[in-house]
């Protein structure tokens, strides 16, 4: 498995060691930005909606060419759609992922009832998008194989690979998308299987 991208550093303060991040953090929204900080010492951007206006993406791309930048956004339709934007408008941002269940609190879905501990994992997790299709990941044939289309299971499979590998939920094609646009490698994909205990399209 590569090592992780994500840029992460300690320093220890009096008694207390802090986690820093090189990177600016992309996040929705001002709860958003203090979760985060109670996990690590962290500059952020925030969206400020789902529409992602162009002074953002103009922020975005700034810290993206000084700095680099992570998106870490609510695991819902919103937080996708504040990803696909800032994709296609800011290439070669990383991308880190939060479960629907780490992010599920009393009031809500978001990254800002996340624990400390669960936007560490989550970060260590951050891989870079690419825009190209990526040769040797998984081919459709195997993904197929797996059992991660047209089986009844088959939302149950890449719900729990996407915890394993930490690449955020989705549906059958954007699933197989996003393997290939975060450079998922084969073995990496297999190793994952085998973490779930679904080797091949019989278990």
């Amino acid at each position: 498995m590569e090592k992780s991208p994500f840029s992460l550093y300690r320093k220890r303060v009096g008694t207390i060691q802090q986690i820093s991040v090189k990177e600016v953090i992309v996040v929705e929204g001002r709860n958003d930005t203090e979760a985060l900080r109670r996990a690590v010492r962290a500059d952020t951007i925030e969206t400020r909606g789902s529409a992602v206006g162009p002074d953002v993406i103009a922020e975005v791309k700034r810290a993206r060419d000084t700095r680099g930048v992570i998106v870490l956004t609510d695991p819902d339709g919103a937080g996708e759609r504040i990803r696909r934007i800032i994709s296609r408008a800011v290439p070669g941002c990383k991308h880190a992922f939060l479960t629907r269940e780490e992010a599920t609190g009393e009031h809500g879905l978001g990254v800002e009832h996340a624990a400390p501990e669960a936007i560490r994992r989550a970060l260590t997790k951050a891989r870079c998008e690419e825009g190209e299709v990526f040769s040797t990941c998984v081919s459709w044939e195997r993904y197929l194989e797996a059992g991660l289309v047209g089986d009844p299971k088959s939302r149950l499979l890449r719900e729990e690979l996407a915890v394993v590998l930490g690449i955020g939920y989705g549906n059958a094609k954007q699933f197989f998308r996003r393997l290939h646009l975060l450079h998922i490698t084969e073995e990496e994909f297999e190793d994952a299987l085998k973490r779930v205990g679904k080797g091949g399209a019989d278990g």
